[in-house]
């Protein structure tokens, strides 16, 4: 490898009080905001855990709101409101303490009745939409219900709908058959185009000392922030730390045999400019077994390639990021602590800029 950083050797000495953007959606952006809410005091000023990694000032996350599946799909369509899906996931994430009202918020109704397949949480921030008449309002109020440990903001408050043009050259409207496509992604865009953000998100990407995108979804999860009005250029000029957590996997209908550079690739050509001073990649193996069962399912482990990262004058971040279960995840913890350490490791200044 050329000048990869690793996150074993000793890590510069911490400044507290990060401001910190967290960008993207589903599963990946929540398992990230789970690691970095124990660097948000608490209780007195108290943090979780005897990590070194710097204090947390302000966190916020940004989140992707394009779902039309599910519970969110069918809140959407009934309501003629934002899909409450991955907002809700990362209030949960975010919440002070995961016991009773955040189990409650995951609380998915069994079939039968009208009720059938919904989740609590989604319902909830239905009726405060409902009750207020405005979605982010709604969000804030359900955030202080949980009494989150950092703000959560919708990406865009229009309803929109994701396209995407195939390689075939077919548009396919809507998330749920996007992911279902068998094609591959050529461009994604958003209908009706150029939606604006709240202006919260982009005033916490100005004042951001560190800004992460992903893990997630290349297409769904990522990409679609990034089709928000404003939000490439703010991260174009950001004077932040600007990192790019990749994928442990990749995904059969949005990233199959993708590199770790041919998704920063992707992101850059929606982005329409460079956005990212480091990368996080993982370079630990996936086991044998676990990465059958992902053959199974058309996913491979994300090929590392570092060199070329670094060509593209992004400073890669190595290691064991990996926890291994039933499915493979990041590692809420490794992720955070490494990322956390890369604004001190910068100087305060962007790399290359």
């Amino acid at each position: 490898m050329t000048n990869a950083a690793s996150v074993n050797q000793p890590a510069a000495q911490s400044t507290p009080g990060l401001r910190v953007v967290a960008i993207g959606g589903g599963t990946g952006l929540s398992t990230l905001l789970r690691g970095l809410k124990r660097r948000v005091p608490h209780g007195g000023g108290l943090l979780e855990g005897s990590s070194r990694a710097p204090v947390i000032a302000d966190l916020s996350a940004v989140v992707t709101v394009t779902d039309d599946g599910g519970s969110s799909g069918r809140l959407r369509r009934d309501f003629n409101m934002l899909p409450p899906g991955d907002l809700r996931n990362c209030m949960v994430a975010l919440s002070e303490d995961e016991g009773l009202i955040a189990r409650l918020f995951r609380h998915r109704f069994r079939d039968g009745g009208d009720l059938g397949g919904h989740n609590f949480g989604n319902l909830f921030i239905a009726a405060l939409t409902d009750m207020t008449g405005d979605f982010g309002q709604a969000i804030k109020m359900a955030a202080e219900i949980l009494a989150t440990r950092g703000h959560i903001y919708p990406a865009t408050q229009s309803n929109v709908t994701l396209a995407a043009c195939m390689e075939d050259g077919s548009i396919v409207r809507g998330e749920t058959s996007i992911t279902a496509s068998k094609q591959h992604i050529v461009e994604l865009m958003l209908e009706p185009p150029d939606p604006p953000p709240p202006p919260e998100t982009l005033a916490a990407i100005a004042a951001a000392d560190l800004i992460t995108m992903g893990p997630g979804s290349l297409y769904t999860s990522i990409v679609t922030n990034l089709l928000v009005r404003g939000i490439p250029e703010a991260l174009g000029t950001a004077h932040g730390t600007r990192v790019f957590i990749c994928n442990l996997m990749t995904q059969a209908n949005e990233s199959l045999h993708l590199t770790a550079s041919q998704h920063i690739e992707r992101i850059y050509k929606h982005a329409g400019r460079p956005i990212f001073d480091y990368a996080v990649v993982n370079t630990a193996p996936v086991s044998v077994e676990l990465g059958q069962r992902y053959a199974a399912q058309g996913a491979e482990a994300t090929i590392a390639d570092v060199e070329r990262i670094e060509a593209m004058g992004i400073q890669c971040v190595t290691g064991n990021f990996a926890d291994e279960g039933d499915v493979l995840r990041h590692s809420s913890s490794r992720v955070a602590d490494a990322v956390l350490a890369l604004p001190m490791r910068a100087g305060g200044a962007a790399v290359g800029r």
